[in-house]
């Protein structure tokens, strides 16, 4: 069994800080998405304070994958 602290991208083929951004990326976008979902069930119930914090917790998951989409575009060009 490999620990977390010795793959270093001899098993996955993809070095870990590659993987860590690719990681970051995938879950930020998923954020974004389940974010939509709870903004629409806050809207349902009529609690705007809560959607409008959804919205914006939405808005940084998205904000954080663009970056890392950047940090990982130009690692892979390299």
């Amino acid at each position: 069994m490999v620990s977390s602290t010795t793959e270093t991208g001899h098993v996955t083929g993809t070095k870990d800080k590659d993987y860590n951004i690719i990681w970051f990326v995938e879950k930020c976008l998923s954020n974004t998405l389940r974010m939509e979902t709870y903004v629409a069930d806050a809207e349902r119930e009529g609690d705007t304070e809560l959607a409008k914090f959804f919205r914006r917790a939405q808005a940084e998951s998205r904000k954080g994958a663009e970056q890392g989409k950047e940090i990982l575009a130009r690692r892979l060009a390299h």
